[in-house]
C-alpha cells in the first residue's frame, strides 16, 4: 500500500478520472486499422504539419466552450505532452547569438521538474537560474509562469517584468474543476495538456497556443528534430476525448445519461478538498493555503480554487514535513524540490478514491 501512496503523493497520476470515462463507455472508443495513419504527415498546408486536423478542431472548440484561452490568431502546436512543448519553447525563445546561455527562471515554489528539465542536456542555449523573485541579472531571460501554480495552486503573474524577457505561460491547470475561469487567457505562448484537463496522462498529448509565427516555426523544428512529429494514434484518441468533453459541456447537466465532464470533476474536487480540510483541522498540526472565492464564467458560480495538488505545511516545531509524514506511512514530496522550505510538502488530489480516502484517514489520526 505504501508504494501506491508514493504515486498519490509524488507523481500526480490523474487516475481520479477513470470512473468518469468508464461511465462514458464506448463514446470515446477509437478504432485504427493497421493500414491507417502510416505517414509522417498529417496536414502539409499547416505550419504544424504533423498536427491532425481533427485534434486542431477539438482543441479550438474546447477552449471556445470553456472560455479559458484565446485561440484566434494563434498557431496550435501539438507535442508529446506539455513537457516536450516546454523544451521546444526554450529552444525557440533562446537567442542564437548570445555570449552565454539565456537564464530560465520561475517564482518559487516552482514546478519541481523545471530545473532538471532545463539543465538535463546542459544546453548551450539556456540554463536554469532559479527563483524569479530574486533574479537580478541584466540581459535576456525566459520566465516560466505556471497559473494556477504547481505546487501551491495560486494564480500567478510574471514577476521579473523587464523588456529583455520572454514569457512561457504553463496553464495546465486552468480548467474549471480546479479554479474559477474568469476570462480567456491571452498570452504570447501558452501550454496545455490532456493529462490534467481530462486525466489522460498516458496519451502523452499536449498543445501550445503560439502567437508569433517565427517562434511557432522554431518550436515545430525542435519537435521535428526530437521525435519527427507526434503519434497520430494518440492525437486521434485525444480528439475523441476532447470532443466528448465539449459535447457533454454543451448539453448542460447531463449528456446521454452521463453527468457533464466538468460538473463531475468539479464535484469530486470540491468533495475531496472538503474532506482534506476537515482532516487538517482535526489534526491541528498542519495548515493549507486559503484561496479567495471568485466567479467562474463557465460554471456560473462562485467558488474557491480547489487545486490538483495540496500544498501542506507542517506547523509547530516540525522542520522536515516529508520525513515527519513518512514516519506516519504517508509519502510526500518535500518543499526543497520546489525551491522552498522543507516544512512544506506537495500531495496529489487526483488519485483513485481508495488511495485518497486512505491518505485522509491517516492524516486525520496524526496528533502530537
Amino acid at each position: 500500500m505504501s508504494v501506491i501512496f508514493l504515486k498519490l503523493s509524488w507523481g500526480g497520476d490523474p487516475t481520479m478520472y477513470e470512473h468518469y470515462w468508464q461511465q462514458v463507455g464506448e463514446k470515446t472508443t477509437v478504432v485504427i486499422r493497421g493500414w491507417q495513419h502510416m505517414s509522417y504527415f498529417s496536414d502539409v498546408s499547416n505550419i504544424c504539419w504533423f498536427l491532425e486536423p481533427e485534434l486542431a478542431e477539438e482543441i479550438a472548440r474546447v477552449h471556445r466552450v470553456v472560455g479559458n484561452a484565446v485561440t484566434e490568431g494563434r498557431h496550435i502546436i501539438v507535442g508529446t505532452g506539455s513537457s516536450q512543448l516546454f523544451l521546444a519553447a526554450l529552444f525557440a525563445l533562446s537567442p542564437r547569438d548570445g555570449p552565454e546561455p539565456v537564464s530560465v527562471v520561475s517564482q518559487a515554489p516552482f514546478y519541481s521538474s523545471y530545473p532538471s528539465m532545463t539543465d538535463c542536456l546542459k544546453s548551450g542555449l539556456y540554463k536554469w537560474a532559479g527563483d524569479a523573485q530574486s533574479y537580478s541579472k541584466e540581459g535576456p531571460y525566459i520566465e516560466l509562469v505556471t497559473s494556477p501554480n504547481n505546487p501551491d495552486g495560486n494564480v500567478r503573474r510574471s514577476v521579473v517584468n523587464r523588456s529583455e524577457g520572454t514569457l512561457v505561460h504553463d496553464l495546465a491547470y486552468y480548467w474549471p474543476q480546479y479554479t474559477p475561469i474568469s476570462s480567456p487567457a491571452d498570452h504570447e505562448l501558452m501550454l496545455f495538456t490532456v493529462s490534467k484537463s481530462t486525466g489522460h496522462a498516458g496519451m502523452r498529448i499536449g498543445w501550445a497556443l503560439v502567437k508569433d509565427q517565427e517562434v511557432a516555426r522554431r518550436m515545430i523544428k525542435f519537435i521535428e528534430l526530437n521525435t519527427i512529429g507526434v503519434s497520430k494514434d494518440s492525437q486521434l484518441r485525444a480528439a475523441k476525448v476532447l470532443k466528448a468533453v465539449s459535447d457533454s459541456s454543451e448539453h448542460g447537466g447531463t449528456w446521454e445519461g452521463v453527468e457533464s465532464f466538468f460538473k463531475f470533476s468539479y464535484r469530486v474536487m470540491a468533495e475531496r478538498w472538503k474532506l482534506l480540510r476537515e482532516a487538517v483541522n482535526s489534526s491541528r498540526i498542519f495548515s493549507l493555503p486559503e484561496f479567495p472565492p471568485a466567479h467562474c464564467n463557465f460554471l456560473n458560480r462562485v467558488f474557491e480554487p480547489q487545486p490538483a495538488f495540496a500544498w501542506l505545511k507542517c506547523e509547530r516545531d516540525i522542520d522536515d514535513c516529508e520525513s515527519f509524514l513518512r514516519g506516519h506511512k504517508i509519502l510526500a514530496r518535500g518543499g526543497k524540490h520546489f525551491g522552498v522550505s522543507p516544512k512544506y510538502v506537495r500531495v496529489s488530489m487526483l488519485d483513485r478514491d481508495n488511495n485518497f480516502n486512505l491518505f485522509v484517514k491517516r492524516l486525520s489520526t496524526i496528533h502530537l
